[in-house]
């Protein structure tokens, strides 16, 4: 029987460096401040708030929703920059939805380390567009996700909808 390979090259960033410490800055607080949307996959900004591509999704086109401020728990925001995450977390599965017509969405936040949060010390939620059948065997089996979409051509064809 052959095997075959599954590549899926953009992972390999995430595994050598997912035990190691992140540098000094926050990541959800330098990509913002780094200016370069399109390198960052940062889809569009509002002036308390980020939405930007999960660069190690779950699933094609997995959005992270991100306050600007770094704070680690929802009663840690003020009202402005609550009221601003909210209304873009609302307005990305909106234009996910437009762009993709997925079978449902899973939005979540994992609030804590012990909750699932891989950067627990910024506040993020989670949009994943799912439709039925969309997973199979390979995570269960094989701890490998089967992307169907590159992140760029994700990118490219999510951008326009966070542009208006």
């Amino acid at each position: 029987m052959s095997q075959s390979a599954l590549w899926a090259p953009w992972r390999i960033n995430y595994i050598l460096h997912k035990n190691i410490e992140e540098d000094a800055a926050c990541l959800f607080c330098r990509l913002p401040e780094e200016k370069d949307d399109r390198t960052n996959l940062i889809l569009q900004r509002t002036q308390f708030s980020y939405v930007l591509l999960n660069r190690y999704p779950y699933s094609s086109c997995h959005l992270l929703v991100v306050p600007s401020v770094h704070v680690a728990d929802l009663d840690e925001l003020e009202q402005e920059p609550y009221i601003d995450l909210m209304l873009l977390l609302k307005r990305s599965m909106k234009k996910l939805q437009e762009a993709l017509h997925p079978a449902g969405i899973n939005t979540g936040l994992n609030m804590g380390a012990a909750a699932g949060a891989g950067i627990a010390a910024h506040l993020h939620f989670h949009i994943v567009p799912r439709w039925s059948g969309d997973h199979n065997f390979m995570p269960v089996i094989a701890d490998t996700m089967v992307m169907p979409q590159h992140l760029d051509s994700s990118y490219e064809m999510l951008k326009p909808f966070f542009s208006t």
